[in-house]
């Protein structure tokens, strides 16, 4: 190879038993830098983008290994309610924190309602459906007295979340105001079909009442029937507490009809006056 200012040339031979042939070959430098000069190039971005692949491989595997660990967390403290790690703290009600933040004597579990999924019953269903509950049913199974009397905390619908924030929660039943203690009668004749803790609802009591209507009675702070008691109207049935998702004693009581709340006004006279004007 001989290097001249502007070109590379080389000299290539080719030899026969007869003869030897040498042929003369000139490359110019400027071409071959830049061919040099774009497959080192080439191979760079190739270099680069195996790198990166693998990059975004490792964290992609990094944040499934992290989605799963969460939801096996998750798993394990839904399956072991009574982890002491994630035990439910109680609100102090000695030195309550400012009333912004929470409504007093206020509660339930948070209940998720999916306008496109759920079932709902419609009004004029739900109006038809209890007419002939009403009309066919023996009085003395109609949840048409109040469990427990008390000022209306919450009534039945959305609400802004009782712990504070901005957000909105459906309430599927009522808050009655009340002392830790006080009693709570069956509103109607039934059978108990649950009488035990119920997550948010803390201790529940539920008395089928037939028809398809059940009532529920949240928070308690005790319970003075089991599962499978037949129960009258009037007769008590609990006390008054605030177990569970409460910031303060009250009853949540709550009207279902197939197992879907319903407004519990539906069936329920009137309150006092003196209870309305209540502060």
């Amino acid at each position: 190879m001989q290097k001249i200012d502007k070109f590379y040339t080389f000299h290539l031979s080719h030899k026969t038993k007869s003869k030897i042939y040498i042929r003369r070959v000139e490359v110019s430098k400027r071409i071959l830098h830049r061919s040099i000069a774009g497959l080192i190039l080439t191979i760079s971005l190739t270099v680069l983008g195996f790198t990166n692949i693998y990059k975004n491989n490792s964290i992609a595997k990094s944040e499934i290994l992290n989605l799963n660990s969460s939801a096996i967390i998750t798993q394990h403290i839904a399956q072991n309610p009574n982890n002491k790690s994630f035990e439910h703290k109680s609100i102090n009600y000695s030195h309550p924190v400012k009333s912004d933040n929470f409504s007093i004597n206020s509660g339930a579990p948070v209940t998720s309602i999916d306008m496109d999924t759920e079932p709902v019953i419609e009004e004029a269903d739900l109006e038809n459906r209890m007419r002939v509950i009403q009309t066919t049913s023996n009085p003395a199974f109609l949840p048409t007295i109040w469990a427990h009397l008390g000022k209306i905390n919450n009534e039945y619908g959305f609400r802004r979340n009782p712990f504070g924030g901005r957000s909105y929660e459906f309430h599927s039943g009522m808050d009655i105001d009340g002392e830790k203690g006080d009693s709570v009668l069956a509103p109607a004749n039934g059978i108990v079909t649950k009488a035990d803790w119920q997550g948010g609802y803390g201790n529940l009591i539920e008395i089928d009442h037939g028809n398809g209507l059940t009532t529920r009675y949240g928070h308690l702070s005790q319970g003075n029937v089991q599962a499978g008691d037949t129960v009258q109207r009037g007769q008590l049935i609990g006390l008054v507490g605030s177990t569970g998702r409460s910031t303060g004693p009250h009853l949540h009581y709550e009207l279902r009809l197939n197992d879907k709340p319903i407004n519990p006004r539906r069936l329920l006279p009137l309150e006092p006056v003196e209870l309305k004007k209540a502060d």
